[in-house]
């Protein structure tokens, strides 16, 4: 039996996410990023399209790499201006019922401490909805936004990373008993002292003394994406992620990376299959192939390639301006910026040389995924094209314009692909991670090492009050 695919929708809080130029289109809303009821319209859209999430992309970055400065990006709306994805979360569950959110936070930049209390927050609003996008932070300026002089080593941020992740799972996971909190209407107190800890942790790059300030959300910890592509991050994703986020424009350079990765979650203990995989495309959808091919003409129309390849730099931290656009796209060993991003443009298709005037014209429309075109019905066999070629478990779905891509999928390619069997024909119950892995998988699974994980020394709360 064919598995079922899932998707989640792609956006960034910003005028311009992986379509640079489309925001001058007469139908998109793009510029309406700043506006509360933009966000509602889209979740109730992708809530009536069923997708699985919305996937929120974000970073401290200001993409100043090409041409050494911000205001090449900034004239484009090139990922800058940006808002924090967090804010609006909250509003769009509220109009929602079944939508899942996944939220970008580096784990660099922010204390444990206050990033999960502010994640347990909103799994609590969500009534368990809530998944955290783990990134580590690939840009020079971004580093430079929180006091730090230069960017960390590309695999030494990975470690700080891990760290990272053994303070919050304690707070999550080992904090608060299930039962600390007192029936309503049985017992005086609030909560059993006995039954809350303080989390005491002296790590090599983060300390903690203190509880959890949040009881127990529906899923405790969210659920776990990740996106690092690079062997390090593969080694990562295959320790803690539950949801992998892989991008390249083939089958070439994505199958390999899902397989090396699911062969190393297996040999650390884990069912491979338990990692779900999201592929980034696009679709660009009408009632005929001639009518979509119109479309894509016309989106053309409005592409700004320059932009494309300052976002470009900004990921890799090589500055295209400089290249020449029919040199061949070389990989650079020594990059410390997305080492995938590259990696996807170089050396991992071993069948394609890409120039820098190819790789700006493929990203100018829906980033560094493929970009299905056509009839409901060909979109749909492209689509299982890809999942098969790939064995990603779904797609991060990026645009061309929006809502309305994000809308024309939900509307015609859903029924398309429900009617043969590979998408849900509605939404499961219970939390994000229950959608995601069936009843009763509220939260961690015991073979995930969040499951297991112990304060590395647990004192009574009111050791830590007094």
């Amino acid at each position: 039996m064919s598995k079922e695919i899932r998707v989640n929708a792609f956006a960034m809080a910003s005028p311009v996410h992986h379509s640079p130029g489309l925001w001058r289109h007469p139908e998109d809303r793009s510029l309406d990023f700043t506006s509360l009821a933009y966000w509602t319209d889209l979740a109730q859209d992708l809530e009536a399209g069923k997708f699985d999430a919305l996937f929120i992309a974000d970073s401290m970055a200001s993409s100043e790499v090409y041409g050494g400065s911000y205001h090449a990006a900034l004239r484009v709306g090139a990922q800058i201006p940006k808002l924090d994805p967090m804010v609006i979360v909250s509003a769009m569950a509220l109009v929602t019922e079944h939508l899942g959110f996944g939220i970008t936070s580096n784990a660099l930049y922010e204390p444990p401490h206050p990033f999960a209390r502010r994640m347990s927050t909103l799994d609590h609003l969500t009534k368990g909805r809530i998944g955290w996008n783990i990134v580590t932070g690939h840009t020079v300026s971004g580093a430079r936004a929180v006091g730090q002089k230069s960017l960390t080593p590309h695999d030494e941020r990975y470690a700080i990373a891990e760290d990272y992740l053994e303070a919050v799972y304690a707070l999550w996971e080992a904090s608060w008993d299930d039962d600390a909190v007192q029936p309503a209407g049985t017992a005086e107190a609030y909560a059993d002292p006995a039954k809350v800890r303080a989390v005491v942790k002296d790590g090599p790059h983060f300390q903690l003394d203190a509880p959890h300030l949040s009881e127990p959300s529906p899923q405790r910890t969210p659920v776990l994406f990740q996106a690092g592509a690079s062997s390090r991050g593969r080694a990562f994703a295959a320790s803690h992620a539950e949801c992998i986020f892989v991008s390249g424009p083939t089958p070439e350079v994505i199958g390999p990376v899902v397989a090396d990765t699911r062969r190393r979650a297996a040999a650390a203990g884990r069912d491979p299959r338990d990692l779900k995989f999201f592929s980034m495309a696009t679709t660009i959808v009408g009632a005929t192939e001639e009518e979509a091919r119109a479309r894509l003409a016309d989106y053309r129309r409005y592409i700004n390639p320059e932009a494309a390849l300052i976002l470009f730099s900004g990921w890799t931290g090589i500055d295209f301006s400089k290249w020449d656009l029919d040199a061949p796209i070389t990989f650079d060993s020594g990059s410390q910026g997305l080492v995938s991003a590259l990696e996807a443009f170089s050396i991992a298709d071993p069948n394609r040389v890409w120039t820098v005037r190819e790789l700006a014209e493929h990203n100018a429309i829906g980033g560094r995924g493929p970009v299905f075109v056509g009839s409901p019905a060909q979109v749909a066999d492209q689509i299982e094209a890809w999942v098969e070629a790939t064995d990603v478990d779904g797609l991060n779905l990026s645009y061309a314009i929006t809502p309305g891509g994000f809308r024309d999928f939900g509307t015609h390619v859903v029924p398309e692909l429900q009617r043969r069997g590979r998408f849900k024909q509605d939404y499961a119950p219970g939390t994000l991670r229950e959608k995601l892995y069936g009843a009763g998988h509220a939260r961690l699974r015991d073979t995930h090492p969040g499951s297991r994980h112990r304060p590395l020394s647990a004192e009574p709360l009111q050791r830590a009050a007094g």
